[in-house]
């Protein structure tokens, strides 16, 4: 399981408003990840938002590869709706408006991971 970070640059002081659309965001009906054949390439697992003064980042936990997870939300509705919302609050236009654009805006917007750490979940061995 993987997590990625992406980032987005936004206008401060309008917190408040961008906490209102992430609320009425509506999440894909399942969280299987296909490929252009319809064969299941991974799973996402859940994501989060945070927001700081300009810094908004998004946290997304998956299995499978980012570019998986970037071309199923690059076909979802709701992420468009979300991304045409978003705009007025972005300190710099970007184009999301095709799968090729979106995924290199998403490739150029994920932070560098330095450390992932996740329970162990395997029982410990009796001594």
């Amino acid at each position: 399981m993987t997590y990625a970070a992406i980032t987005y640059r936004v206008k401060p002081g309008h917190e408040d408003e961008i906490a209102e659309i992430f609320q009425g965001f509506q999440r894909v009906g399942s969280s299987v990840l296909r490929d252009e054949q319809g064969n299941e390439v991974g799973r996402l697992l859940g994501t989060a938002v945070f927001i700081k003064d300009d810094l908004m980042v998004r946290v997304i936990h998956f299995e499978g590869t980012l570019e998986a997870v970037s071309a199923n939300m690059a076909k979802h509705g709701g992420v468009h709706k979300l991304e045409k919302q978003l705009a007025p609050y972005l300190v710099r236009e970007r184009d999301t408006s095709s799968p090729d654009k979106f995924g290199a805006y998403f490739r150029d917007a994920t932070m560098r991971c330095i450390s992932q750490l996740s329970a162990d979940t395997r029982p410990v061995e009796a001594s």
